[in-house]
């Protein structure tokens, strides 16, 4: 496994930035290893709904898990607000750093990773195709 390290500044969006960085790197298999920071914005589509919610305030990054290709990438995250509330769901673009967001990304050197549209679940699910490494 090949690891990928970067940070992300204030202002930057969470999701456009993390699928910028798959593509300019032609990762084909990501996983998100660990990523801790702030948003001062959230949009999350929640569990098992259509519903897309947005918060306007701060929270700390408590945990964001997913898998990531230059074909796409479906990713969760938890986030914790001045309360210690936890709220979670699937991250949308809009989610905007507040200080800092520090990331490390598995590339796994002997998959890829594509998305195509699933008829039962209407979305673009997980295809994974496996390569010899010599």
């Amino acid at each position: 496994m090949k690891i990928n390290t970067f940070r992300l500044k204030p202002n930057q969006d969470l999701k456009k930035s993390l699928q910028e960085f798959v593509n300019i790197n032609q990762i084909q298999a990501g996983v998100i290893l660990t990523c801790v920071g702030s948003l001062n914005k959230a949009i999350l589509r929640m569990a098992d709904e259509n519903i897309i919610k947005t918060f306007d305030e701060k929270f700390e990054i408590v945990s964001l898990i997913g898998t990531l290709s230059t074909s796409g990438c479906h990713l969760h995250i938890s986030l914790s607000d001045k309360n210690g509330n936890v709220i979670g769901g699937h991250l949308k673009e809009g989610c905007i750093i507040y200080t800092t967001a520090e990331i490390v990304i598995g590339e796994l050197q002997n998959a890829t990773f594509n998305r195509e549209l699933d008829k039962n679940t209407g979305f673009k699910e997980l295809i994974i195709s496996t390569k010899q490494i010599n």
